[in-house]
């Protein structure tokens, strides 16, 4: 949110700056402008319509597109599936401790030692054995018990409901 704010700040700036050269005649009118003033009214009347269109085109245009884009895919994953409370936090859970391993487009994960999820598409029932018994009976591949609980409920519905749907 920072950042745009800054980039529309900066933004603005420029753009007044480019109007007001340009509304003077560029460079050298700019000069000229400063010997050569216009009346007060024209130069109010100017004023304010410049003021209106950094108004709408800088202000409120981006203000509208941030808020009409606010929660615009935010549980969204890929495909358009829309993730349920637990569900986000299995996104959480795997970004957090599976992600090193497996590779999984809807959490942008490209790891490599475990299987890719997207090509596998496991169901829920054998993701959760997998968390809960380890793969290739521990040796320095996937650990029994890595993920307990909820966390490996939810997990396991995650990966169920978007493996492969990217």
């Amino acid at each position: 949110m920072v950042a745009t704010a800054a980039f529309v700040i900066i933004f603005l700036a420029i753009g007044v700056a480019v109007v007001l050269i340009a509304m003077s005649g560029g460079p050298a009118g700019v000069r000229e402008n400063l010997l050569h003033r216009q009346s007060r009214g024209a130069s109010r009347t100017s004023s304010a319509s410049i003021a209106a269109v950094i108004a709408v085109f800088g202000l409120a245009l981006p203000a509208v597109v941030m808020v009409a884009n606010a929660e615009d895919g935010a549980k969204d994953a890929p495909g358009g599936a829309t993730l349920t409370a637990g569900e986000e936090n299995g996104r959480k859970v795997f970004a957090e401790l599976c992600s090193t391993c497996h590779a999984l487009a809807a959490s942008n994960a490209v790891g490599r030692v475990g299987p890719d999820l997207d090509q596998l598409r496991p169901p829920k029932e054998l993701t959760l054995n997998a968390i809960e018994q380890g793969r290739a009976q521990g040796r320095g591949q996937m650990p029994a018990g890595l993920v307990d609980g909820e966390d490996a409920e939810d997990v396991a519905e995650y990966i169920a409901k978007v493996a492969g749907r990217n």
